[in-house]
């Protein structure tokens, strides 16, 4: 009896986890949103770049994969987050390249075409080479790999934050809903016992610390009030 009843708590604690990361990214995944106004608004990209958005939705895409119960079962939560963020992802793509210069539209297109080739790929490979052991290791190690990417990416703009000893580029909603998201999904793998869950957002989970006392370190009071007025980020990370 006290077997089942700490085996319940252990799952409620786990899908709470999972439920928290869906979430979470929920909202750091309308974080770009007013840089999109702006673009609209302006009908140019101007200097903005797309690229965030293709790494984004290929991340998507290969860990919403791993989530299906085809590639591992129990972990749908991760299969759910990941295709809302495939969804926003694309928008995000189709508004920029929308209000893109010729030269830069006929680019970023060919990028989303590889994308969904790469994918496609990736399912068709996981499926006729792979039996549901090896596909789990298979998508398991690009998802750990795509994580990792993800949230390394930040680095540079911590590089930036630490030279100008400014956090202009570096907005705290972002740095705190990554830390959420990371350390809620870090959670959910733990109590999944699923290396290739924990593992990369175990990193993101730091990376986001990092950012946020680096936040702290740098903010100056000034800074509050032009709030509006800061570069809004690129890109929304996750699991």
């Amino acid at each position: 009896m006290l077997s089942t009843e700490l085996s319940s708590v252990y799952q409620s604690f786990c899908d709470g986890a999972g439920v928290l990361g869906n979430i979470f990214a929920f909202g750091l995944y309308l974080s770009p949103l007013s840089t999109f106004n702006r673009i609209i608004r302006n009908r140019s990209t101007e200097q903005f770049s797309g690229m965030p958005y293709i790494y984004g939705l290929l991340n998507c895409l290969i860990c919403c994969w791993y989530g299906m119960p085809i590639v591992k079962n129990g972990i749908i939560l991760v299969a759910t987050v990941n295709s809302v963020g495939t969804v926003f992802q694309l928008v995000y793509l189709c508004i920029f390249i929308s209000y893109a210069e010729r030269a830069l539209k006929m680019k970023m297109l060919a990028l989303l075409i590889a994308v969904f080739v790469l994918f496609v790929s990736i399912v068709v490979v996981s499926l006729s080479l792979f039996d549901y052991n090896g596909r789990q290791l298979f998508v398991g190690y690009l998802s750990i790999a795509s994580l990792i990417f993800m949230y390394g990416s930040p680095l540079i703009v911590i590089n930036l934050v630490i030279k100008t000893k400014s956090v202009e580029f570096m907005p705290f909603n972002l740095s705190f809903a990554t830390f959420l998201v990371s350390f809620s999904f870090t959670a959910y793998g733990v109590f999944k016992m699923d290396p290739f869950l924990y593992m990369p957002n175990g990193i993101g989970t730091m990376l986001a610390l990092v950012q946020l006392v680096l936040y702290c370190r740098y903010k100056n009071p000034s800074e509050e009030d032009a709030v509006e007025e800061e570069e809004e980020p690129l890109l929304a990370t996750h699991p």
